[in-house]
């Protein structure tokens, strides 16, 4: 079966089984013809499938007549926000995100430079529904380059440049020779940083696994140390998840961005932030230290997170995996402000990363998943909610079960096929015990 997965957050698929030139085609006609032949943005990870992406997206979207802003390889965050600089109609990132090699995809942006929500994503799929054969040729509008400076400008704008320049911060950047490889040197540069660069080449030749994960991230670990640094980020291909190693070669990982973040954030400003509800309790405790502030939960999936945030008017928002979303710069997981936030966050603080860490309570949060059709992930939150009745239980993005102490969740994955179970507790062995029966009974389920 051909290895392709269509969703209301865009297209993956393995690139010549189940994602060949013609569906490609396909789907930018169908955006294309969603927006009326607007202007599309179109941006790219630097995966080695990109360039045969780009022709067919341009066929596809010249042939629905749209005229095309080409920034090249840029990361997701960047193409987002060109979208609304621009005035485009849409955007279209090339990227598989944190997906290996192989893989390679489309998300979609709208109007705004959000990703599509669940009602835009629908009417997409109904359109592409609807188009039943290759593109034909199209009205051969040449694309116009765009550059992602004003990108770089707005993020700079955020933050206290003069202190960062004066503590003089020594970073290791692992971008994996992803899309972070074009504007995150230049950023740290420009904050006056002590920069070394992994993976500093954006042509998807990944060094390691492509998701900023603890056990694919021993050379960032081992090279903080090395290079006495004070801090080392890590990216995903498009850059819109940061994982981070502190000072001590420690890896603190991706559920500490957005508490960072919001810590600098609050320090200036009370507000609301939006998380998802499978982000760490630690953003509920960052949150409370600071009088007139709130947090709330969005249903997982960025577009959520982002009606939320402009619904409740938030000062930040974001996703326990990394991606941290600052209205000031647009509505799109940013690895970029979370770089900036936290550079700040040392300079001002006047303390080492590991000291700031060490300063919040400690959560152990263990996250797995299964191989799961769609029809099982119904079964599977029947499981667990017969396993724990007497556990608060919110039930509409999968299943979330809550105690006073520890929480878990399961949820069907809009991305891969698979069915994914978080757990959180204060120690580390109650949070690994509740996700290990947790994925014995969806394994049952599924298999049932």
């Amino acid at each position: 079966m051909a290895t392709r997965i269509l969703s209301i957050s865009g297209l993956r698929g393995i690139v010549g089984d189940g994602l060949e030139p013609d569906y490609v085609a396909r789907f930018a006609r169908a955006l294309g013809r969603l927006i009326g032949g607007g202007q599309v943005v179109l941006g790219s990870d630097g995966r080695p499938s990109g360039e045969m992406m780009r022709r067919a997206v341009l066929a596809g979207l010249t042939a629905e007549g749209c005229p095309v802003l080409d920034a090249g390889i840029c990361s997701t965050p960047t193409c987002g926000f060109l979208v609304r600089q621009r005035g485009a109609a849409a955007g279209l990132q090339i990227t598989a995100s944190h997906n290996p090699a192989e893989w390679n995809g489309l998300k979609p942006f709208n109007a705004q430079g959000c990703v599509f929500d669940a009602e835009e994503g629908q009417r997409l799929i109904a359109v592409l529904d609807a188009i039943d054969s290759p593109s034909p040729g199209g009205v051969d509008l040449e694309p116009i380059a765009v550059s992602g400076d004003l990108h770089l400008e707005r993020v700079l704008s955020l933050a206290d440049v003069k202190a960062i320049r004066q503590r003089g911060i020594r970073v290791v950047l692992d971008a994996n020779h992803g899309a972070g490889a074009v504007l995150g040197p230049r950023l740290l540069e420009e904050l006056g940083c002590d920069v070394e660069l992994l993976g500093g080449t954006a042509d998807g030749a990944f060094s390691h696994p492509p998701e900023p994960l603890r056990e694919h991230l021993d050379g960032l670990c081992q090279a903080v140390v090395a290079q006495n640094a004070d801090v080392g980020f890590a990216q995903d291909p498009d850059a819109d998840r940061l994982a981070i190693v502190d000072d001590t070669g420690r890896y603190i990982g991706e559920e500490l961005t957005m508490a960072l973040a919001a810590d600098v954030v609050l320090a200036r400003q009370a507000g609301v932030v939006v998380v998802n509800e499978s982000s760490s309790r630690i953003t509920v405790d960052v949150v409370e230290r600071y009088p007139g502030s709130s947090l709330c939960r969005a249903q997982v999936g960025e577009a959520n997170v982002v009606a939320m945030m402009q619904a409740r008017g938030a000062v930040l928002g974001g996703e326990g995996n990394g991606g941290v979303i600052d209205p000031r710069v647009g509505f799109v997981r940013d690895s970029f402000v979370g770089m900036t936030l936290v550079l700040e966050g040392l300079a001002t603080g006047h303390r080492r990363l590991s000291e700031w860490v060490d300063g919040f309570p400690v959560y152990h949060i263990v996250k797995q998943k299964a191989p799961c059709p769609a029809e099982g992930v119904s079964r599977a939150v029947a499981a667990l909610q017969a396993e724990w009745p007497e556990a608060t239980a919110v039930v509409g993005d999968g299943l979330r079960l809550d105690w006073p102490e520890r929480w878990v969740q399961v949820r069907g994955s809009n991305t891969e096929p698979v069915l994914r179970v978080i757990s959180e507790a204060r120690a580390a062995d109650v949070a690994a015990s509740l996700c290990a029966r947790a994925m014995e009974l969806v394994q049952q389920a599924v298999v049932d």
